[in-house]
């Protein structure tokens, strides 16, 4: 711009654009830092906290209206669901009723990736979460499951025999079948956690790793009887359920899951 135009012209750009700047960058500044704190907000809440809040609200709603109304605020589900997907919280009706001044943005409801149970029902209610990314990943197994099986004539892409039977899901051989693999975290330990099957090829989250670690938190207390079904053990230190899983047995000292035709 040197050497081309005229010098008043030049002149005239060139302090119209300095006089521009300090308001640009301010304006930059603020946007940037006002982004920042926002995304800090974001991520900065601990997602136990967020669900530990979550869970004393709903149980708090919960039980005002189950004192109220006599009956419990939930959906019906059918017989054969199992009890860890079963009595879903209508948080809708609470919040309709005035019993909840909002939904909580954990609450798949509201955006998040949970729905919120009641465990006990008839003895003491009590309010726990599903994690629904949990349900989803099992999901996209069963689907690279089913998928394989429709072109290996009914074959399962089975693995190596976890309990008696129990097989561990093939990732690699599952994959084939023209998806990615699947891997999932634990919401108690964050440890990876494998996906087994049964013998028709219907997928669970095996969660052993899960038990061992709470029934090794629970030696050497009153309470380290373990429970006939060790799932229960997971529920004493966590919000949240085993979805998607079946029941498990002590058996020299390891949790062993059994096949069963209903799970419950």
């Amino acid at each position: 711009m040197i050497t081309n135009g005229s010098k008043p012209v030049r002149a005239t750009k060139r302090r119209s654009l300095l006089q521009r700047v300090p308001g640009m960058v301010l304006l930059m500044l603020l946007v940037m830092t006002t982004s920042g704190c926002l995304y800090q907000a974001q991520h900065d809440t601990d997602p136990k906290t967020a669900y530990r809040e979550s869970v004393n609200r709903i149980q708090s709603a919960m039980d005002a209206f189950q004192k109220d109304q006599g009956v419990l605020p939930i959906l019906n589900a059918d017989a054969d669901t199992p009890k860890y997907e079963k009595f879903r919280i209508d948080l809708s009706k609470l919040k309709q009723l005035g019993y909840l001044d909002d939904i909580p943005g954990t609450a798949f409801e509201n955006g998040g990736s949970a729905y919120f149970l009641v465990l006990n029902e008839e003895v003491k209610p009590t309010v726990k979460v599903m994690d629904l990314q949990t349900v989803q990943k099992v999901n996209d197994v069963q689907r690279m499951v089913t998928q394989y099986q429709s072109v290996h004539n009914q074959k399962l892409p089975a693995g190596e025999e976890l309990y008696p039977g129990l097989v561990a899901v093939d990732m690699n051989k599952a994959a084939q079948a023209g998806a990615s693999a699947v891997t999932l975290h634990s919401v108690y330990t964050g440890q990876e956690l494998p996906f087994m099957m049964d013998a028709q090829g219907t997928v669970y989250v095996d969660y052993a790793f899960d038990i061992m670690q709470a029934l090794e938190k629970e030696e050497g207390t009153s309470t380290d009887k373990p429970a006939s079904d060790l799932r229960e053990h997971l529920l004493t230190h966590s919000y949240f359920v085993p979805v998607k899983s079946l029941p498990y047995s002590l058996q020299n000292n390891i949790p062993v899951a059994q096949a069963v035709q209903n799970p419950s």
